[in-house]
Order: C-alpha cells, then structure tokens, then sequence
C-alpha cells in the first residue's frame, strides 16, 4: 500500500495533533525511527519531514561516521563497504574486464523450429524409429481389408 509523507519530530509541542487528522500523513518520534517507517515495504523514498530538533537530535541518537552516539551504549554507524557507489563503472572498468570470462551464448535457446511428432513424419521417426514399420503395417493391412471386402463384394452381385 502506498504511503504518504512521514513527519518526524523531537518534542510533540502539538505536531502529533496537527498532523493526526490529514489523511495520508503519519507522524513519528525521531526516537521510534525504524527501516519499515523509512521505507515501507523495502521501496526506498519516501518523502520525510524532519523537523529541526529532531534533525539536531540524530547525531545524538545514532553519532556519525566519526563519533559514538550519546544516547546509545557504544553505537556507531557502520561504514559503507564500498567507497565508489558506481557499480556500472566498475563493472565496465578495464581491469574488472580483463579477468571476467566473456559471455556464453544461451544454452536453452533453440536455433531452429520444433517440429510436431504427430503431425510430421521425420520428426515421429526421430524419437520412435519402429513407428515407421507400424504404419507400412497398417497401411498393408488397410490395403488387404479393402481387397477381401472388394472380394465379398464381388461374390455377394454374381
């Protein structure tokens, strides 16, 4: 379900009670921030208001690359692992290439029309070489039915 804007704020001085009633529109503490407020349903950005004090009080709350936080026993934030967030360029920069295998082809496609066993003869005899016998068999038996009863026939207007 889509979300509307999220207003965040440090002191509820009546921004809970202004906000509450407009549809669409939640309101947070800063100190209830979690991921599925953020970003709700994992489809990162959402539009966020952050009020002044609870802007001031993140650094507190969650401290910076650099600092622990204050608010929290020990808690820093993890530094990104990558320092070159460009994934296309490095994945097309030469010496990424230079060790990558090249493409293979794609083993599942066909290269040419399948053809119906049950309705073309060459393809039946591809998977079921005896089914060429079986059909000169019944051929030959249709041929020796419609004889004996040309036969019968004969007989029956003499």
């Amino acid at each position: 379900m889509r979300r509307g804007p999220l207003v965040v704020y440090n002191k509820n001085d009546g921004v809970y009670q202004a906000f509450r009633n407009v549809p669409g529109v939640d309101v947070c503490p800063v100190t209830a921030l979690g991921l599925l407020r953020l970003a709700p349903g994992g489809h990162v950005g959402r539009f966020i208001i952050f009020s002044e004090g609870a802007f001031k009080r993140l650094d507190a709350l969650y401290g910076t690359y650099r600092k622990k936080a204050s608010e929290k026993s020990d808690y820093q934030l993890p530094r990104p692992q990558m320092s070159n967030a460009d994934v296309v360029r490095l994945i097309n920069s030469d010496e990424v290439q230079s060790v990558v295998l090249p493409s293979k082809a794609a083993y599942n496609q066909r290269r040419y029309n399948k053809k119906n066993p049950l309705t073309n003869l060459n393809a039946l005899l591809k998977i079921n070489p005896y089914a060429k016998t079986m059909k000169r068999n019944a051929l030959l038996f249709e041929e020796a039915r419609k004889a004996q009863k040309a036969k019968l026939l004969a007989e029956k207007r003499k």
